[in-house]
Formats: structure tokens, sequence, C-alpha cells
């Protein structure tokens, strides 16, 4: 008789195929958020595995602030055409444009937290009733709350005290009109667990991941990328620094880490021995000891 050895990572990897398939079974319009950052291009593989030889039964959706770093849209473009599936735009600038939204102003401003009512405006737009995303728990502890099918109410709110129970790996759906349910499939991995995978599966990933050369500031004890994008003043002094970035965001808020890791197996040396995870370099978590739970209730994902 033969036999079968898995090990955690496929346990991992069928956990998640289990969830992306019971989103397709149980929602009308599903979507997948795409950032273009590791855990979201995790999420295209594990769909991939999920659904091939057919189609995604949902579109890929990417909020865009304007700010996002080059290497990520590059990508974001050439995986599009390379998988031949849907992309869904929306755009902060827009929002903007239209009275929607104010653009901060300051020193530290940001586009990142003007996301969430474009996102909404998305999900309305295309009348989504579960938003697939590759948040993990052990990223923040607003995050470590939440469950795998997190139900948002009709204004895309979210109440930590109002969950359901998930036993047994039963998942339930069920929403009224106006609500939908967010969706982690990779809710149980860790920085660590996504990197191995990626590893695994010789996955791409955008240039900035790795260690590279960069002109950088440092703002609030960060190193944060020289960009347009920054409000700087004449106590910003740009130098040039050997960094990487462990998590993509927007450049105003996504800070960078010295690093000389410009393999996979380096980088993975280099998270096990960290301290700090990788929300650590998001200066957009720091604003309060609550911020991101506050955003998450408002409709952050």
């Amino acid at each position: 008789m033969s036999t079968y050895n898995f090990d955690y990572l496929d346990e991992l990897e069928a956990e998640a195929i289990h969830i992306l398939r019971e989103v397709a079974g149980q929602f009308e319009k599903p979507a997948l958020l795409f950032s273009g950052g590791k855990d979201s291009i995790t999420l295209v593989r594990l769909a991939e595995k999920a659904f091939r030889p057919g189609k995604f039964p949902f579109p890929l959706v990417h909020i865009d602030t304007g700010h996002n770093f080059e290497e990520t849209i590059t990508y974001r473009d050439q995986m599009i055409e390379r998988i031949g599936e849907r992309l869904i735009v929306g755009s902060v600038q827009e929002s903007i444009n239209q009275g929607k939204v104010i653009e901060q102003t300051g020193k530290n401003a940001s586009r990142n937290a003007l996301q969430t009512v474009t996102l909404l405006d998305t999900i309305a737009k295309h009348q989504f009733d579960a938003c697939i995303g590759g948040a993990r728990r052990d990223e923040e502890k607003a995050r470590a709350k939440e469950r795998i099918f997190s139900v948002r109410d009709e204004f895309g709110q979210w109440d930590p005290k109002r969950q359901r129970p998930e036993l047994w790996n039963i998942y339930n759906g069920k929403i009224h009109k106006g609500e939908n349910v967010r969706v982690f499939p990779i809710s149980n991995w860790t920085e660590l667990d996504v990197w191995n995978y990626i590893r695994r599966e010789k996955i791409e990933l955008p240039s900035i991941y790795f260690s590279h050369e960069r002109e950088v500031i440092t703002r609030n004890g960060q190193l944060m990328a020289a960009s347009p994008f920054l409000n700087m003043d004449a106590e910003d002094i740009i130098f040039r620094k050997q960094v990487r970035f462990r998590t993509v965001g927007d450049m105003s808020c996504t800070a960078a880490v010295e690093s000389e890791a410009t393999l996979i197996d380096d980088i993975i040396s280099e998270i096990s021995e960290s301290k700090i995870s990788e929300r650590g370099a998001r200066l957009d978590d720091k604003v309060s000891e609550a911020a991101m739970e506050d955003r998450k209730k408002g409709g952050y994902f």
C-alpha cells in the first residue's frame, strides 16, 4: 500500500484551497483583492491550484493609491498578462478628484487610509458579496482577532464582538443584502510559512523584496524610500543604502529594512532571526495602539 507524506505546507495549502472553493461555492460575486505584495501573490498561486484549468470564479481587484512602488505595478501588469485573468482597478486619485476623500497634508501625509472609501465604492459598484485577501493573524493583533470568514455590515464595518464560530472548518457565508464577507485563506500562515511556500513553489516576486541599493531618508526612525510622494523638507537628507522591503504598501507609509538578502534562503534566515514583525515597518500602524482595528471597523481590509 502506498503512503502519502504531507508536510505542514501541504496542510496549509490544502486548507487555503478548501477556503477558496468554499468562497466559490457560497457566494455569487466574489473578488480577490490584489496588492502586488507577497501574500496576495501567494493567493493567486493557490487560486491556480484550486481552479485550473478553468478560469478563476472571481476577478482580481487592486485598490490603487497612485503612490505605489513602480516595481509592484510592473509586476501586477505582467502577472495579469501571464495568467489571463480579469483585473479591476479602484483609484484613490479618482476618489480625491470626486471629493469623496480629502488628501492628507503635513510631513507624514499618506494615502493609505484613504483606500477604505475607494474599496467600499468598488465593492458597491461591482456588487461584490465576498472579498478575498491575504491578511494573516501573525501580522497584527487586530488581524489576530478576525475570523477566516469575517462578516461586514452594509456600511463595510467590522464588529469584533459579533463574529461567527468556525468549528470543524465549517464556514458560514450567509449574509443579508448589502453585507459582504472578507475572507482570509492564509489567516493561519506566518510570514515564514509564506516565504517557505514561495521557495517551494518557485514563485517570482517584485524585486523590492530582495536587497538592492536605493535612495532613502530616515523618518521616525525608519528608512523610507525617497520619492515624490514623500513630503520632504531641508531636514530630510537623501542617502543610498542597501535595503529590501518586508511588506509592500503605499510608498508614503512603507519603510525598508537594511538587508544584504538577495536570495530567498537569505530572507528566510533573516526572518527567522528577526524579533520585529513585518508590520513593524508600516508607519500607518503606529498612529495609535488600535490603529489597525480602528481602520478595520471603518471598512479597511
